[in-house]
């Protein structure tokens, strides 16, 4: 027997099971598919379990400048095992929340692999099993990915991690060497470090996060500089040699070699594309670089097949994928105005401490567009709330194009700005310029006056510096 549908989702991840739903509130008979745990990585190893761990470390890091703040606290430490259980429970929470999510807009869910088996056909396999053959005028790809491994420096899940160890360790290593310095590595080694391991971290680029604009980065290698962490950019790593309980690691950095021995060894140097074992193959899609090649649309070169999320172009985020499925969804069932996404509108956070956010383009980026820009900048320690919260360490930069007024990009970095950044979202989401952002009253006191501040800064009327 063939389960026929309307639209078939590979893929319980966000972009996955967002799709499903807005596919179910359009009336469309729908499934997901789904090997692992519904909510993809993102909710069981990735957004959600993470950030419960950098609270964790927030909340300790607290409790050890308590006399800062007049409090006295003693005996400060924390129970490792527990801090993962707290992780995993919340993770664990969410995933139910989305089979919740399922059942209430009569989603059919199939535990297994699904492989194409023909055009607008779908066998769905568990430990070499056939679970169902299904069937829909539309299939959905959001497979996700996984963490990208390099020659020599594989992960072996003991000694060298992969996000997903690094997340539920035995115990909690002394020292840890991180090689990459994009959002994941660079959240690993706050987490780390906050809670006492000694942590160097390896980029291969001149500068850590280097995907955010250069003066963001800059803040951030002095923040954790000053946190004890070792950064070495423009750097690799050559070989790992592993011994009984630790790793020596040979690194090459500014034409020396050296050698440094840790417990542990965290990979975070990007990820590829899960394409493997889907029927591809028998297909007109076309796969670059281990990624769907799919139209803002989601559409593939295969009729009736559209892929979203990780597993196609960049960037590579949760609320990427969401809005990718819900658009996909919305051309498929011929929804009025549907638009493809402006990935330059798509936000990114960093929950390190301090934390890191932006939107649109950089300076640099800006710059290569030939534009005459006017740029803003202002530091966290010109806003009040942000002193009285103890927290003056911080940037908001703005850039905006200084003929028409468009606001091109923000950048962030300090206490909550990935809550922040997304009134400069809207505002690009809007086309708002400067003197929108000028004429909109901020509340005080509020961290959120250092946004207002940084646009005022572009045109020459910052106030409070």
């Amino acid at each position: 027997m063939t389960d026929s549908f309307d639209v078939i989702v590979v893929g319980g991840g966000p972009g996955g099971y967002v799709a499903a739903i807005r596919a179910a509130q359009l009336g469309l008979k729908t499934a997901v598919v789904e090997r692992e745990n519904l909510g993809g990585i993102c909710l069981n190893w990735g957004c959600i379990p993470t950030k419960a761990l950098l609270r964790t470390a927030e909340v300790y890091h607290n409790m050890q400048n308590a006399a800062a703040f007049g409090l006295t606290v003693e005996k400060v430490g924390f129970d490792f095992a527990k801090v993962v259980a707290r992780s995993r429970k919340v993770a664990g929470q969410l995933s139910g929340g989305v089979k919740h999510l399922m059942k209430k807009h009569k989603i059919a869910v199939y535990d297994g692999q699904g492989k194409l088996a023909g055009p607008g056909k779908l066998a769905v396999e568990k430990d070499g099993k056939p679970v169902a053959d299904l069937a829909a005028k539309h299939i959905i790809l959001a497979t996700g990915a996984r963490a990208r491994a390099l020659p020599g420096l594989e992960p072996d899940g003991k000694l060298v991690w992969t996000y997903r160890e690094a997340m539920v360790p035995q115990a909690m290593p002394k020292s840890l060497l991180v090689i990459g310095s994009g959002a994941i590595g660079i959240e690993f080694a706050s987490f780390y470090r906050t809670l006492g391991a000694e942590v160097t971290v390896v980029e291969v680029l001149d500068r850590v996060l280097p995907v955010e604009d250069a003066d963001i980065s800059a803040f951030a290698k002095k923040a954790f500089e000053k946190q004890g962490m070792k950064i070495l950019t423009s750097a690799g790593v050559k070989s790992l040699k592993k011994g009984a309980d630790s790793v020596t690691a040979t690194i090459d950095a500014g034409g020396k070699t050296s050698e440094i021995t840790v417990d542990r060894v965290i990979l975070a140097v990007g990820i590829v594309g899960n394409v493997e074992n889907l029927g591809l193959e028998a297909t007109k899609v076309k796969v670059e670089k281990t990624h769907v090649v799919a139209d803002g649309y989601g559409a593939t070169g295969e009729s009736g097949l559209y892929a979203i999320g990780d597993l196609t172009g960049p960037p590579w985020l949760a609320h990427k994928a969401m809005h990718e499925g819900v658009i996909c969804v919305e051309k498929i069932a011929g929804v009025k105005g549907v638009h493809p996404l402006d990935t330059k509108n798509v936000p990114g956070c960093t929950y390190c401490m301090p934390q890191i956010a932006s939107v649109g383009l950089t300076e640099a980026q800006a710059k290569e567009g030939g534009r005459a820009l006017k740029v803003g900048r202002f530091p966290f320690i010109g806003n009040g709330k942000a002193i009285a919260l103890g927290e003056p360490e911080g940037l908001v930069k703005t850039i905006f194009d200084a003929k028409t007024g468009e606001l091109l990009g923000a950048h962030m970095i300090g206490a909550e700005v990935t809550e922040l950044i997304q009134g400069y979202a809207i505002g690009r989401t809007l086309e708002t310029t400067e003197a929108e952002l000028m004429a909109t009253v901020f509340p005080h006191p509020t961290i959120s006056e250092t946004m207002h501040e940084a646009v005022l800064d572009a045109y020459g009327r910052a106030l409070h510096i």
